[in-house]
């Protein structure tokens, strides 16, 4: 079978090597619900007569459900789409969620504190098996689908830095030529027809389309790298005027009743972080005072909805004299104003924790685009004055570009991640983006400072 056959297989195969682990982690939970939880031993234990076989198909079903959503948030499937390491992390982080809420369950159940030690060691050859299972995925991926020979039609040098991120990952993608937009599209379809995938990086809407018809005909895969316009027709609604098909762009923001049930998800969610957090940030506040003595808290001004300025609350992580010149910069890679305990705070987000007394303010919510300060924003819209498109919706304390990006991501590629947020919002992306910020706390990539010292 030709590498094109295979390729129309390969959701069945991905799904099929997805079904092994599925099928582990379901029937590690079978044998400890049946032979540890499920049994009669007294009236502590629940009755196996009251579930009967209906009742755990109900909890095996319920198991099911958190298996799939969990492992869809965190992408834990993916296997070849991710480095083997992170579907390793991701999977394990997935399975740990899901037989945590499991127990808790089990305690509801039985009404009192159940054996932990079973869902332990259940966790401990979950684990086991997930590092074997993504090994041996990946060494089947690579062995059916080989990296794919591809060209880069570019528009300007921002096909630079994606070549460079696409290169470190070989095994997918093998950019083997490159060829300006400016060439006659003669020269353009020729090449193109001698490779298997095409990437179009920052190219003009006339010539990108002509593209991307040729490559439709060709049956040629694409990639492209979105631009403002893209991403806002991607947010449309289709609809029809008789045999006319239409996009609606509303451009509004989010409706009255979506900032409705945004609102509620921000004030459930910032009063139980609060209680949860405070012993973890009246720790932080000590350690703060003894390191250097000076005040725990930093307020900056920030910019919320509609450029509206308030104050952000942070722990202090830098010197009292950090920007004692006036010029506003962000943090660099070894930063001399970071304080020892700067250092750690910044590393686990625990500076952040301060932002929950905005969410509940109402200032910020809990997902949304990062609030920058308002002399770093005129700066930005100085090089994009679509930078302000952001302003859509209240700042928040996670978001795409926290979650997807690192503070060396560059504010056009930060500007086209909050854009997809708010085009593409809903109260479910919320819960994944949040769930999305736990995964992300212990990854030291995505907290890597500038590289130089910048003012925008």
């Amino acid at each position: 079978m030709n590498e094109k056959k295979r390729d129309k297989y390969k959701r069945f195969i991905m799904g099929v090597i997805s079904a092994v682990l599925i099928l582990f982690l379901l029937g590690s939970y079978a044998f400890v619900w049946l032979e540890h939880y499920n049994i009669k031993l007294d009236n502590s234990r629940i009755q196996a007569d009251y579930f009967g076989w209906k009742g755990n198909l109900i909890i095996f079903a319920v198991y099911l459900i958190l298996i799939f959503i969990f492992s869809r948030i965190y992408n834990g499937f993916r296997i070849g789409l991710l480095r083997v390491s992170d579907i390793i992390y991701s999977q394990a982080l997935s399975t740990l969620f899901i037989n945590v809420i499991t127990y808790l369950q089990i305690c509801l159940l039985e009404r009192a504190i159940a054996d932990v030690l079973p869902m332990f060691l259940k966790t401990l050859a979950d684990i086991v098996f997930i590092f074997i299972w993504a090994l041996t995925g990946n060494r089947i991926y690579s062995k059916l689908y080989a990296a794919r020979k591809m060209i880069i039609v570019y528009g300007s040098r921002q096909a630079v830095p994606l070549v460079e991120k696409m290169s470190l990952r070989e095994d997918r993608f093998m950019i083997c030529r490159s060829v300006s937009c400016d060439e006659d599209m003669e020269t353009i379809t020729e090449l193109i027809e001698e490779f298997d995938a095409v990437i179009i990086c920052d190219v003009p809407s006339e010539k990108k389309n002509d593209i991307l018809k040729i490559c439709f005909s060709q049956s040629k895969r694409i990639y492209i790298t979105p631009k403002l316009s893209d991403i806002i027709i991607r947010g449309a609604e289709q609809i029809h005027l008789f045999d006319t098909p239409l996009l609606v762009c509303r451009n509004n923001g989010l409706s009255a009743e979506q900032l409705i049930i945004k609102r509620a998800l921000d004030l459930f969610v910032s009063l139980a972080g609060f209680i949860v957090c405070s012993p973890i940030m009246l720790i932080t506040a000590i350690c703060i005072k003894l390191c250097d003595g000076g005040p725990v808290f930093y307020t900056q001004d920030r910019l919320t909805k509609d450029g509206k300025v308030f104050k952000v609350y942070k722990f202090r992580s830098m010197r009292i004299d950090a920007e004692s010149d006036g010029v506003a910069r962000l943090a660099g890679e070894n930063d001399d104003r970071i304080t020892p305990v700067g250092k750690f705070i910044r590393k686990v987000r625990i500076d952040e924790l301060p932002q929950i007394l905005n969410i509940i303010k109402g200032d910020m919510s809990i997902v949304g685009p990062r609030p920058e300060r308002p002399e770093l924003a005129a700066e930005n819209e100085k090089l994009m004055p679509e930078f302000s498109y952001r302003l859509k919706v209240k700042a928040g304390l996670t978001g795409y570009a926290q979650v997807l990006g690192k503070y060396n991501t560059t504010p056009y590629d930060k500007l086209r991640l909050d854009l997809m947020y708010i085009e593409q919002y809903s109260f479910l992306l919320d819960l994944k983006l949040i769930l999305m910020t736990i995964k992300i706390l212990f990854v030291p990539e995505s907290t890597e400072g500038v590289k130089e010292k910048k003012t925008s």
